[in-house]
């Protein structure tokens, strides 16, 4: 069993998937509190594109998920590990259960195998494993084994993230004010949680300096619970539009997303179907922003919806 090198408590915290939607934000939050940050990704010439801040403060870490000795040279002497890469879309190389499964397993055997490293695993409320999503099942499986290989590691289950510069509610916006007819996912009645993303990346932030987060599923979700209908309509009352709501089956919304999984950047996608026909709102036994003293911020506050 190879035993990576521990580092001084000055060791840096690596963010894999630091480029994408939640990464990005989690860096910016951990350089805001003085971490030394890594950031793993297949395309480390982004970062000088995100910011200036990062080319100057932020080393890049090139990482291949496929290759297993990548990911244990990438996270060699790391003092935290922020897993956040996520897949909706497979690929011939990329696929539900290698990145996942299998390469979440490979980073909780690296950080098991480093001294007094933490380890923050980013899954999503509604991972299951009897669900007939591969996505979803994924996600599950992936949670199991971190925490089989891993016991110390803190899992983070946001619900549906938006953001300031309008992910979630600005695509949902952009259909309502453009097409007069909206078609709803079933009837509309899935209830979501909708969370602000920059409070994400603050609880990921404060899991590392917390020693009773070790080993705890946390839940977070935003303050309001509201149904996918009761979104689509105050956001048509936001634009000032009157929309005819129209509802369409989860049948056939797995066939249109089947058909547009097929194209280069899928508007529409198999896992994002399956995550609309199950509530996705915060359990009743887990730990929660509550845990770590944040308030989240709503939606309807912030003037999104």
């Amino acid at each position: 069993m190879r035993r990576l090198v521990a580092l001084t408590a000055e060791r840096e915290v690596i963010v894999l998937g630091g480029t994408g939607f939640l990464g990005r934000r989690v860096v910016r939050r951990l350089l805001d509190h003085g971490h030394r940050v890594g950031v793993g990704t297949r395309f480390p010439e982004k970062l000088a594109r995100i910011s200036a801040r990062w080319e100057q403060e932020v080393r890049p870490i090139e990482i291949n998920l496929s290759d297993t000795d990548s990911i244990w040279n990438a996270l060699s002497g790391a003092g935290a590990v922020i897993n956040c890469i996520g897949l909706y879309v497979e690929t011939r190389a990329d696929t539900f259960q290698s990145v996942h499964v299998d390469a979440a397993r490979t980073v909780a055997r690296c950080v098991r195998e480093t001294e007094n490293c933490k380890l923050v695993h980013v899954s999503g409320i509604g991972a299951r494993r009897d669900s007939p999503s591969d996505y979803i099942r994924a996600r599950a499986e992936g949670e199991e084994e971190v925490r089989s290989v891993c016991p110390a590691a803190i899992i983070l289950r946001p619900s549906a993230m938006f953001s300031r510069d309008g992910a979630f509610f600005g695509d949902l916006d952009a259909i309502i004010r453009r097409l007069p007819v909206v078609p709803l996912f079933g009837d509309g009645a899935t209830r979501l949680q909708p969370v602000f993303v920059g409070d994400v990346a603050e609880a990921a932030c404060r899991v590392l300096d917390s020693d009773a987060a070790t080993g705890t599923v946390f839940e977070l979700g935003g303050p309001e619970i509201i149904s996918y209908r009761e979104i689509v309509k105050r956001l048509a009352a936001r634009a000032g539009r009157r929309r005819l709501l129209l509802p369409v089956p989860f049948a056939i919304w797995r066939v249109l997303a089947v058909l547009a999984n097929q194209l280069p950047n899928p508007p529409l996608t198999p896992a994002q179907v399956a995550l609309m026909e199950k509530d996705n709102v915060v359990g009743g036994d887990v730990a929660t922003f509550a845990d770590l003293s944040l308030l989240p911020r709503s939606a309807t506050a912030m003037d999104l919806v």
